[in-house]
């Protein structure tokens, strides 16, 4: 059965592409496009737009890792690492992305075949995941927010415009705690503190500032990531509740 999925070969060596390409496409994939990446390639991939990327990794070539994410900046798409037999794989895909695959040479076209098949359907399942992340940020009746360990939003949902009567733009554009009711702030710098620590926030309330001047009860539950520094973040409106 042919596939619609568009496959890109970038490699140093074009001529030894050419046979992989060829068993690429005797699977059923479109005949791969081949890229030299001793030249400026990237144009191309943009063009091309492929849906996923065989990149080569040549004989003590440690610039592989490199090339894939050079591409994959020009153009998301899994990747799929092939390592000549004899070649030490490690310097060449250090870091690679858990939804990207390494073959090592020789290897049967089964093993190739379950290979491409791998790596399309990882990156199938982390774009679905993160569909769905998306729209239920976007759809949610509670302020869903990431706020970065400097103090700034880093993403927020349509809540808090709904709520707020700010933009997106203006909540980002300064730091969260100009928002917070003056008489609020010192024990919200205190939890933030707390939280950041690794500690965690829950059912913790403070006065958020709306655009009109008014101030709004928030109710809020957030824990951190130290490793993106980021805060993840719910909180509710409960000014209706606290009768202010």
């Amino acid at each position: 059965m042919m596939s619609t999925r568009k496959v890109l070969i970038a490699t140093d060596a074009p001529r030894g592409a050419t046979a992989l390409a060829v068993r690429v496409a005797a699977l059923g994939y479109p005949f791969p496009s081949i890229v030299p990446t001793s030249g400026d390639f990237l144009p191309m991939v943009g063009a091309l737009r492929p849906d996923l990327f065989i990149v080569d990794v040549a004989a003590g070539d440690a610039s592989a890792r490199q090339v894939a994410d050079a591409l994959v900046r020009a153009h998301p798409a899994p990747v799929l690492f092939t390592v000549g037999d004899g070649t030490d794989a490690a310097p060449g895909v250090e870091g690679a992305r858990d939804r990207d695959a390494v073959l090592t040479a020789p290897f049967t076209d089964r093993e190739l075949r379950l290979a491409l098949e791998l790596v399309l359907v990882k990156h199938d399942r982390a774009h679905y995941a993160i569909d769905l992340e998306n729209r239920f940020f976007a759809v949610s009746i509670d302020m869903l927010c990431q706020l970065g360990f400097d103090g700034y939003f880093r993403r927020l949902n349509p809540a808090w415009e709904r709520t707020l009567g700010f933009s997106i733009e203006e909540l980002k554009s300064r730091p969260f705690i100009e928002f917070v009711h003056p008489d609020d702030r010192v024990r919200t710098l205190r939890q933030n503190r707390e939280v950041r620590a690794g500690g965690q926030a829950l059912a913790f309330e403070n006065r958020y500032m709306c655009k009109d001047g008014s101030y709004r009860w928030f109710l809020w539950n957030a824990a951190s990531d130290a490793e993106s520094r980021v805060i993840y973040s719910v909180a509710r409106d409960v000014t209706d509740r606290r009768g202010a």
